[in-house]
């Protein structure tokens, strides 16, 4: 039998808390329009993908380029939020359930009216590197 001590234990315990806890204050920055706050824990190189129905439909590399895109988002809606729902840490990442709601702050090309909300369920998949958010996939 292998004995497990607590103290081989709890360096994991702690990265999958301190994930958690990034992970925690990119969403509350998205979810005020925080960009500095929503960024602050992401890598200079850091990776954005949407995909959407198994097809990249965005693609952002870079910090300066995100933080570009994340400005601009912030007029699509009035409110927005998205709410964790659970966490799997695996090696370099953590892959999020997220519950998303939102009101149209604008009309959208694909029918969506200023005012209609907007409710979807989907994951996000955050990879980590030298304790820095390197990659963002969102999932729907």
């Amino acid at each position: 039998m292998i004995a497990v001590t607590v103290t081989s234990v709890a360096p994991f315990l702690d990265k999958m808390e301190n994930r958690v806890a990034i992970i925690e204050k990119y969403l509350a920055g998205y979810n005020c329009f925080d960009i500095d706050q929503m960024l602050s824990d992401c890598h200079e190189e850091v990776v954005f993908e949407n995909i959407s129905g198994n097809e990249v439909n965005m693609s952002i590399s870079g910090l300066p380029a995100l933080r570009s895109q994340a400005e601009q988002a912030k007029n699509y809606f009035s409110t927005r939020n998205q709410k964790a729902t659970s966490y799997k840490h695996e090696a370099d990442r953590t892959e999020v359930q997220i519950d998303y709601y939102a009101v149209a702050a604008m009309d959208f090309p694909n029918g969506l009216r200023k005012g209609d909300e907007l409710r979807l369920q989907g994951k996000s998949i955050f990879r980590f590197a030298e304790g820095k958010i390197v990659r963002i996939t969102d999932l729907s």
